[in-house]
């Protein structure tokens, strides 16, 4: 058993205060060596002080009068809430004993925070790696991966030509040793988010508003955050989920696969962990919008202070956000407005990463402008944020929406060799509730192993 890496269970990832007291101090004071492996233990939504770490978006910003509540994602290690489903990936292989440390060699399909992440998981729990991604990500993303001492197997093309970055994964698991880490189709990142950010979101919300949540709101890359809905229903069942696209890749709204720049999302898939029963909304968000909206939230200071945002809060919110949680802000706005949601409706929806990713893609975003001033941001401001409007928003909650996007995840899964028997059990709320309660015996199995580690 010496074999089997130590971490943290579902349990203690969504309560920390159940690590051992032993344990629970020299994990805190791990956050100042990043390659500390007690850093596993701080896979969590949670602040040291057990609050969950989220912010409220000031009115002024979002200019609707329902409360958006963002989970911040940057403070996770690594710097982004993928390395959660990345661990869980990993730690669940080495528990059923199909990933071997010295035997294996760990594959990690991304468009970039999942691939940091298993880049960062690995060299903590000593397996050696390969990320597998499109080479026209930000080059941020590829010195972090670096950084942790992962291997880059580059594909062709952009975020929308992350189905090149699959078929390469596949052909590179054929070789004895390898073992995909597989966030579009395994179920451990499905597991996680449905516990983990799932009841992080229903505590959340308490105190604000109603208490309640009506609405969860989330793009799709691998599609794993959108299981946190399927928790989330469970606690408020009036609550709507809303997946978010890039209008410019709308694959899950009719079919489209452009190119866009909303890094980790727009993956040109209905993914296999993508539980389409309980998506009730798809709407589109322009990727310049995004772009658009995180440079006034990085450089409009004064703008933001002139419509009344406090320089504390504002200053606060310059490293909170990447281009697709800014987009996840955007379609809570859009959805708030669709639904009349209300002053004391909540809606929550996730920050993947901060800033510290995407120096370059505002750089771009700088070039490609003739001229960026305030009065320039107070425009993009008013249009982007204020005037949003409830244009290109698509109704899935009826038994024919349902059938088309299972026939699109048949179209896009059956040819990796997944029979259709085992898609079809996917139209059932049991398949999904089976493949959540496994946690249990992933909480007790993980524990025990690492006690006998000990």
């Amino acid at each position: 058993m010496k074999q089997i890496p130590f971490g943290p269970n579902y349990d203690e990832m969504l309560h920390p205060e159940k690590i051992p007291k032993s344990l629970r101090q020299k994990v805190l004071n791990a956050k100042s060596d990043e390659f500390n492996p007690l850093n596993l233990f701080n896979i969590t939504w949670r602040k040291p002080d057990g609050d969950i770490n989220r912010v409220v978006l000031p009115k002024a910003l979002t200019g609707i009068e329902a409360n958006i509540i963002v989970l911040v994602g940057k403070d996770f290690p690594s710097g982004s809430h993928k390395v959660g489903p990345a661990y869980s990936t990993l730690i669940e292989g080495a528990v059923d004993g199909t990933i071997i440390p010295g035997k294996h060699h760990i594959l990690g399909p991304s468009t970039g925070n999942f691939g940091i992440g298993v880049a960062y998981i690995c060299h903590l729990m000593k397996y050696d790696a390969t990320v597998i991604m499109p080479d026209t990500m930000s080059k941020e993303r590829y010195a972090r991966i670096k950084h942790y001492g992962a291997n880059l197997e580059l594909t062709p093309g952009t975020e929308s030509d992350v189905i090149l970055t699959l078929e390469k994964t596949h052909e590179l698991n054929k070789k004895a040793g390898n073992v995909a880490l597989a966030q579009f189709e395994l179920m451990p990142n499905y597991r996680f988010h449905r516990h983990v950010t799932g009841y992080s979101a229903i505590e959340a919300v308490q105190g604000i508003g109603n208490s309640r949540i009506a609405l969860f709101a989330s793009a799709p890359g691998s599609a794993g955050t959108l299981a946190a809905g399927d928790q989330i229903k469970q606690a408020f069942p009036e609550a709507k989920i809303a997946a978010l696209e890039p209008y410019e890749c709308s694959t899950l709204a009719d079919g489209g696969r452009g190119q866009h720049r909303i890094e980790g999302i727009g993956d040109k898939m209905c993914t296999l962990i993508h539980n389409v029963l309980n998506t009730d909304f798809i709407a589109l968000i322009s990727d310049e919008d995004a772009v658009k909206g995180l440079k006034i939230l990085r450089d409009g200071k004064s703008v933001l202070e002139n419509y009344g945002i406090k320089p504390s809060t504002v200053d606060a919110l310059r490293d909170v956000f990447g281009v697709s949680g800014v987009c996840n802000v955007l379609g809570a706005i859009k959805m708030a407005k669709y639904l009349r949601l209300g002053p004391e409706e909540n809606i929550v929806t996730v920050a993947t990463d901060g800033f510290d990713r995407y120096d370059s893609v505002i750089e771009s975003l700088d070039k490609r402008t003739l001229e960026i001033n305030d009065s320039v941001l107070n425009r993009w401001y008013q249009d982007i944020y204020l005037k949003a409007d409830t244009f290109n928003i698509l109704d899935t909650r009826s038994d024919k929406a349902k059938q088309r996007l299972f026939k699109q995840k048949e179209d896009d899964w059956l040819k990796f060799g997944y029979e259709k028997s085992y898609l079809d059990a996917m139209k059932s709320m049991k398949f999904w509730d089976d493949e959540y309660a496994k946690l249990h015996h992933y909480n007790e199995m993980i524990q025990n192993m690492r006690k006998e580690d000990d």
